[in-house]
């Protein structure tokens, strides 16, 4: 992720990119991470890498909880987007979430998506992805088909076949905390692939004023 000197926050996205075609810009809708957690993430990523190294492991900064992947949008609908959000922050009420737990979809034993969890906040958290959902379709976001379950992507899984030992490190950190994020901004990312993985930068940082 493109962050300030401290890492504790994404850059700001503007003006053209050495390397980054033009065209639709890829983009999602997310919640920021403090850094503290990040780094209690951190942590447990050299775990799980020596116990999975084949497994796609994200970079600790790099780390989020999407509320919406929009994919490809073209540059003009963004500030469409923008003003989207802005029109459901002011509605929208900070929060707290709690994210603890290790675990993997499908399943531990078939991981696809290693991920942690949310220990407390779940509940304000769908409830905000769903403001965003709403918020999105009159832009022409149509709805997810799935329904939104909460989490923070640690890795991806190339090709997925059982593995006692990624199932083994996912037991063991089922049950630990990772700390407390205060949400009280909705973030619209946009992420550039390139040959050192993906780079994140803010487009947009809409602050939840409701009360």
């Amino acid at each position: 992720m493109a962050v300030d000197a401290d890492g504790s926050r994404p850059a700001a996205a503007g003006g053209a990119r050495a390397g980054v075609t033009p065209g639709p810009v890829r983009a999602f809708v997310a919640v920021q991470l403090d850094e503290a957690v990040r780094t209690a993430l951190g942590v447990q990523l050299e775990r799980l890498r020596l116990a999975a190294p084949r497994v796609a492991w994200v970079p600790a900064q790099n780390l989020h909880l999407t509320l919406r992947f929009l994919g490809g949008v073209e540059a003009d609908t963004l500030p469409r987007v923008t003003r989207a959000l802005e029109a459901l922050a002011g509605e929208a009420r900070p929060f707290e979430l709690a994210v603890g737990g290790l675990g993997a979809f499908p399943t531990a034993a078939r991981a696809r998506v290693v991920w942690a969890g949310l220990s407390g906040g779940g509940e304000a958290v769908r409830a905000l992805a769903g403001r965003v959902e709403a918020a999105l379709a009159p832009v022409g976001f149509e709805p997810e088909a799935r329904p939104f379950s909460p989490h923070v992507t640690l890795g991806r899984v190339r090709a997925p076949r059982p593995d006692p030992r990624l199932e083994a490190a996912l037991a063991d950190g089922a049950g630990l905390d990772f700390g407390r994020v205060r949400v009280d901004t909705v973030w619209l990312m946009r992420s550039d692939l390139g040959a050192a993985g993906a780079r994140y930068s803010a487009i947009a940082a809409v602050p939840l004023a409701g009360r």
